[in-house]
């Protein structure tokens, strides 16, 4: 069980200790997609949401999230998050809002989980606001685009 490093020798759950780390530029980029039928994704577009402008909302909810996530997922350290940013593109073709966010820092751990958990609460947050409308609305492709700094180097998603 040693292979995993967030289980001790005798399987038990622990943090994985970055005390000893060296403090590197860690940039993480990640994306998704919100699909939707076409009249919703007019409403949003046009700004026409009864609660709303759905797209700040939804940037606001993924900086916040990134800066918690800590607060999510039990075994992600608390990080000192340097700079967030949470943007949308319309695919008007496949009725779908494209999100992408980029998390960043100078630390000892990296920040993918924090940039997975912006995308993914910007998509919810999108569903929130629209489901009066759009029930059928389908959250999808939450990936790693790429990630750099730390031990492991950079990544790029092919």
């Amino acid at each position: 069980m040693t292979d995993f490093t967030h289980l001790d020798k005798d399987g038990r759950v622990r943090m994985v200790d970055v005390g000893d780390k060296a403090e590197t530029k860690r940039v993480a980029v990640v994306g998704g997609k919100i699909s939707m039928e076409p009249d919703t994704l007019d409403r949003i577009m046009d700004e026409k949401v009864k609660k709303g402008n759905v797209l700040e909302a939804a940037r606001i909810a993924g900086v916040m999230a990134a800066k918690k996530t800590s607060d999510l997922i039990p075994m992600c350290h608390p990080l000192n998050i340097t700079h967030a940013r949470i943007d949308f593109s319309f695919d008007k073709e496949n009725h779908a809002i494209d999100i992408e966010a980029e998390v960043s820092l100078t630390g000892k751990t990296g920040v993918e989980m924090e940039a997975l958990t912006a995308v993914s609460v910007a998509a919810l947050t999108i569903y929130d606001m629209c489901k009066s409308y759009d029930k059928a609305m389908r959250i999808s492709d939450i990936y790693l685009k790429s990630k750099s700094g730390g031990k492991s180097g950079t990544y790029s998603a092919k």
